[in-house]
């Protein structure tokens, strides 16, 4: 975000963002649960940058370098996508209740070679959208009434991205698509 520009409208990508940030700062204790809910509640209405920065502006740079780190997705209900170009952290954690989400690795950015996804998923779909070059370990994922349906990995090259999916999954699925 740009501080220059702050009357510049704020994209879903610079909410997102914001919402990382103050979810971390409140972990490290530098925002109390009531603080939280409103700012979190100014971030998802916000309609500039400028209005997004004052959210942030008392909080440590070290929140939002971590922010990048851990990608945190929290969804009850609806979608939730990630594709086109985006950074791909070295984790997620994914808590979701009835809905599907999608991460699309075709033209993301991959910072690490490994990506681990702690999940707590139920009654919802798990897509996975990229090339031949992602691997899916599923050795630390629990399944309770879920099914995975991921494509066998044939190409004899390490793969550019190994996805460590880990957690539970309640009533759900994880389904692998290649482009």
């Amino acid at each position: 975000m740009s501080k220059d520009l702050p009357d510049l409208r704020a994209s879903h990508e610079d909410r997102d963002r914001v919402v990382d940030v103050l979810r971390i700062a409140a972990g490290d204790g530098r925002l109390d649960a009531e603080e939280l809910d409103a700012r979190l509640e100014s971030a998802l209405t916000a309609r500039t940058l400028g209005e997004l920065a004052e959210l942030t502006a008392d909080l440590p740079n070290a929140s939002a370098a971590r922010a990048k780190d851990v990608l945190v997705v929290e969804q009850h209900g609806g979608k939730y996508i990630r594709e086109g170009r985006w950074s791909v952290p070295a984790r997620i954690e994914l808590r979701a209740q009835l809905c599907r989400v999608t991460f699309d690795f075709t033209h993301a950015e991959i910072t690490s070679d490994i990506l681990r996804i702690e999940t707590d998923m139920v009654h919802g779909k798990l897509f996975f959208t990229g090339t031949r070059d992602i691997a899916i370990d599923t050795d630390d994922l629990t399944l309770t009434y879920s099914k995975l349906k991921l494509r066998p990995r044939t190409s004899p090259t390490p793969p550019r991205l190994r996805i460590e999916l880990a957690g539970k999954l309640l009533h759900a699925k994880v389904i692998e698509k290649r482009s």
